[in-house]
């Protein structure tokens, strides 16, 4: 694979102008995009995947459900269905993507649903009845036909922006610039014990406008693994096999390791669809942890359910009070 970026470096010149164009478009009005007169929050990023948007969503939703009747509309990566869908009681990863479905299991107060046109999703939330005061959009930063009032830009920690270049060779959708439309950055999965001068460091290559403002997250594990009818101590569990299917395992597998824990992994790549031939080799395994992205997917199968768990995880974000109040004051 890095061959092959490596070869198809002479075509980044031409995806860096034609993404650059495509933006300058928007910016001045010969391409429309549609404002609206209610809260509508954009959590995205400028690199392909992995840097924690289905927990940052988690997050928003943790810190407004109480007090806003909230929606999510996400594109429903990889589901079987098409056009705009509700999730209600016969959603499964299939109807309604592996993420979104997520959400819906843990949030049963907030309203779910998918449309790979923003404009049209948004406008079929706003026909229901309640109506949704707040909408969150999942992965649209690059969906310029939509302008959030709030946009949430999300960079891993690992794989920092300003270290990047665009597609085919680098993993950027569009070019850093594109980086100026966030209200606030978020540095995502960091160690817990990062210091105050490598924040700093961070912040001064990011190069914030004056409207911006930075912070820095990690992933805190859960202590128990769970299903859906029990939980078992993490660090007490014997040799078991992991099971991912997500865009970087890396963080996980370190945090396993740490614990002493003993396990093989099967990793797989993200959004995977697993096969047949996989759930029979999963089937003859003794014990199963996987994320909880997975989980969704593979607890739907009786012969893993009953040795299927998953490790929930959720983020600790650096003042966190400076960043809800950000938020509450865009929505109120």
């Amino acid at each position: 694979m890095k061959l092959i970026r490596i070869i198809l470096f002479p075509i980044v010149p031409i995806y860096y102008l034609i993404t650059r164009l495509r933006n300058w478009m928007f910016d001045v009005g010969i391409k429309s995009s549609k404002s609206y007169d209610f809260p509508v929050i954009c959590v995205g990023n400028l690199s392909t995947g992995g840097t924690g948007k289905t927990p940052m969503i988690e997050y928003l939703i943790r810190l407004l459900k109480d007090n806003k009747n909230l929606a999510t509309l996400s594109r429903g990566y990889k589901r079987k269905t098409k056009g705009f869908v509700l999730a209600d009681e016969a959603a499964n990863a299939d109807t309604i993507g592996d993420e979104p479905f997520q959400f819906y299991r843990k949030f049963k107060d907030v309203r779910v649903a998918v449309d790979a046109d923003r404009q049209n999703g948004i406008a079929e939330l706003r026909r229901l009845q309640p109506q949704p005061l707040v909408i969150l959009l999942d992965d649209a930063f690059q969906h310029r036909k939509v302008k959030a009032g709030f946009n949430i830009l999300l960079t891993a920690y690992n794989n920092l922006y300003y270290k990047d270049m665009v597609l085919p060779t680098g993993n950027l959708r569009e070019p850093r610039s594109g980086a100026k439309r966030a209200d606030l950055i978020v540095v995502t999965k960091c160690s817990k014990d990062i210091t105050e001068i490598e924040k700093q460091k961070i912040a001064s290559k990011l190069k914030l406008h004056n409207h911006q403002q930075l912070f820095f997250s990690y992933v805190d594990y859960g202590s128990n693994v769970i299903s859906d009818s029990e939980a078992m101590e993490l660090t007490k569990l014997s040799k078991f096999t992991l099971v991912t299917g997500i865009a970087n395992a890396k963080p996980l597998v370190e945090f396993l390791n740490e614990k002493g824990l003993k396990f093989d992994h099967l990793e797989f790549s993200d959004h995977y669809n697993f096969t047949p031939s996989d759930i029979e080799t999963l089937a003859s395994k003794s014990l199963i942890i996987t994320t909880e992205k997975d989980y969704v997917r593979l607890s739907t199968n009786e012969k893993l359910k009953s040795k299927l768990f998953y490790l929930p995880i959720e983020i600790k974000i650096d003042k966190p009070e400076v960043f809800s109040t950000a938020v509450k004051v865009f929505v109120s």
